[in-house]
């Protein structure tokens, strides 16, 4: 159902030239508060399309968890290239990887997801646009 989103939402992912690009599209960029040589980074804008931040973000919930290759997971393994097996689990290493580190770091769930959900969506850019 997210890949559904994604591809009804975003339609062609190539008229996004960089991946903070589509990041600013789906609202996961922080805001900005500049004056002079001051600069001042916020909260995320939330200026985006709901939809897929919405989704991006109920997908980088299932980062907390240890990556593991489920059954479900291994039937829809069978047939694909092992390239793009290889690029999507090397993603979810780095994803859950980066899940905990933050998660030692930062008092907010809330917040680590929300970064997890930023990174996903550059590794769904530069997957769609490879």
């Amino acid at each position: 159902m997210g890949a559904l989103t994604l591809a009804s939402e975003v339609c062609d992912w190539r008229r996004f030239g960089r991946g903070t690009q589509f990041m600013g599209f789906c609202g996961l960029v922080p805001s900005e508060h500049s004056s002079g040589s001051s600069t001042r980074r916020g909260h995320i804008t939330k200026a985006g399309n709901q939809h897929i931040r919405t989704q991006l973000v109920e997908s980088a919930w299932a980062y907390q968890h240890r990556p593991a290759v489920g059954r479900a997971l291994w039937k829809r393994h069978q047939g694909l290239p092992p390239e793009v097996v290889g690029r999507a689990w090397a993603a979810q290493l780095r994803l859950c990887g980066r899940f905990r580190r933050l998660a030692r770091r930062k008092d907010s769930r809330n917040v680590v997801v929300t970064a997890i959900a930023r990174e996903l969506a550059g590794f769904l850019w530069a997957e769609m646009t490879a």
